[in-house]
């Protein structure tokens, strides 16, 4: 891999005799992981499951190694739902933020989305969560994977970290800032991330991650945890930024964050040594353990004020007629009936999380589960609603076999012969949700989405 020169000098510079190892690290292949979902499976049920052969990752007790040659995003357990490819020591992020059911938590910088399914599966449904990303067209990917991995409490906005803290002083119990960045441990990933790098562009960054940090450090409730992570390793956008943010925050307290094997200290000298409670941080090194790379830290805020209580609740936005339909479709067609506050958007009904504030003037793309639409007298459902379901919370199912051929017809768009005429049916592989189809004079028609049928199934 050819490296900037200036690129080279620098981290010799900074790593002195681990230099060596660290840029060959650059010429081995690049890792690939997996995070299994456990809002639908265990860790272990999946190591059962899987068709390929998957190794643990020992920072993340849901994150696997595997080959890229598995093709794991191919698989029609990934249309499932059932993991994330993800870079795995991107998933130590996650364990750090380490999110719990009931919490109020902001992914700020949130697209494509693998910390904040991460996130999501540690508040197993309960809470609110709020995926946030300036970029309009990574905020689509973020929604889609949202969808896909059955998360049901989650709001997906596309804000500036500005006007989020406008609305959102001393809300959150959690923020995590997964900061852009100048992207050195993408290099191996992504190679084209090379042709941006420059020291200009490094402190780009880390003039940007000083803005984004200060709005989350506004957002942030009194004992709340800010959790900064980056995927580089320049000290500017790391110790030095958690440096300057401790000398403008003294009310902010660094938390040591626990480092299994491979995971080392954060280097308090490269940012001039006066915080030397930076080490506590973590430094994900390639030539330490498999993966790209990362930067952590972790901080609780000790004062402030809790301004939670301080934003009205959004409540049940529905007239009568729409919600006896959409009351009368659940009935035939769910065992359960979902009690969560009923938003009306236009034609598109959603469920919202649990304390959801009100978000009037925010530019929101998806204000919680997508439930579906309404069609003149008629409910249809969305896609997210049967990625949100377990079997059995479905009364008719059609179950596809991974060893048969129906799965790939059926994400492809294809109909599929069934014999029945019950009407909305839940379509799974393995008890797995994969999408709805509606079932007419023994002819199951294919309500997949368009956008994410697989024509090379």
């Amino acid at each position: 891999m050819s490296l900037p020169k200036l690129y080279v000098e620098r981290m010799q510079k900074m790593l002195g005799e681990e230099a060596d190892d660290f840029l060959r690290a650059y010429d081995e292949p690049k890792t690939t992981g997996i995070r299994v979902n456990t809002l639908k499976i265990e860790p272990d049920g999946f190591a059962a499951l899987s068709p390929f052969a998957v190794r643990p990752v020992p920072f993340c007790p849901t994150g696997f190694y595997t080959d890229a040659e598995a093709a794991p995003g191919k698989h029609p357990y990934h249309q499932a739902g059932l993991y994330y490819v993800q870079e795995p020591s991107a998933m130590f992020v996650g364990e750090v933020v380490d999110a719990k059911p009931g919490e109020k938590v902001l992914d700020l910088c949130a697209a494509p989305g693998g910390k904040t399914t991460h996130i999501a599966a540690k508040m197993n449904g309960r809470g609110l969560l709020i995926a946030n990303d300036v970029n309009a067209k990574r905020v689509r990917a973020l929604s889609e994977n949202i969808e896909r991995l059955g998360i049901t409490n989650a709001i997906v906005t596309n804000e500036t970290p500005e006007r989020l803290a406008a609305r959102f002083g001393g809300f959150f119990d959690r923020v995590l800032v997964d900061a852009p960045c100048s992207g050195e441990g993408m290099f191996r990933k992504d190679p084209e991330a090379i042709q941006y790098w420059s020291p200009d562009h490094v402190a780009e960054c880390a003039a940007w991650q000083r803005d984004i940090l200060e709005a989350a450090y506004q957002m942030l409730r009194e004992g709340g945890t800010l959790v900064y992570s980056t995927c580089t390793f320049a000290p500017e956008e790391n110790e030095a930024q958690i440096a300057a943010f401790l000398d403008h925050h003294p009310d902010m307290r660094l938390v040591p964050v626990a480092k299994p094997d491979g995971v080392v200290d954060a280097r308090p000298e490269w940012s001039g040594g006066r915080h030397p409670e930076i080490a506590g941080a973590a430094r994900l090194w390639p030539h330490r353990l498999e993966g790209e790379g990362h930067f952590v830290a972790k901080l609780v805020k000790t004062g402030g004020n809790d301004g939670a209580d301080r934003l009205p609740v959004e409540t049940t936005k529905i007239d009568r007629g729409r919600l006896a339909v959409y009351r009368a479709f659940e009935r035939e067609t769910l065992t359960f009936s979902i009690e969560r506050p009923l938003v009306a958007v236009r034609d598109h009904l959603f469920a919202l999380p649990e304390g959801t504030p009100k978000l009037d003037g925010l530019k929101v793309i998806r204000p919680g589960l997508h439930l579906g639409t309404f069609k003149k007298k008629r409910f249809e459902p969305n896609h997210a609603l049967a990625m949100a379901l377990k079997s059995n919370e479905a009364r008719h199912t059609a179950e596809l076999s991974r060893d048969g051929d129906a799965w790939r017809k059926y994400l492809r768009g294809e109909t599929l012969a069934t014999g029945g005429n019950r009407g909305w049916t839940l379509v799974t592989i393995e008890g797995f949700p994969l999408g709805w189809g509606k079932e007419v004079q023994g002819t199951l028609k294919n309500f997949y989405p368009k956008g994410l049928r697989i024509f090379g199934a």
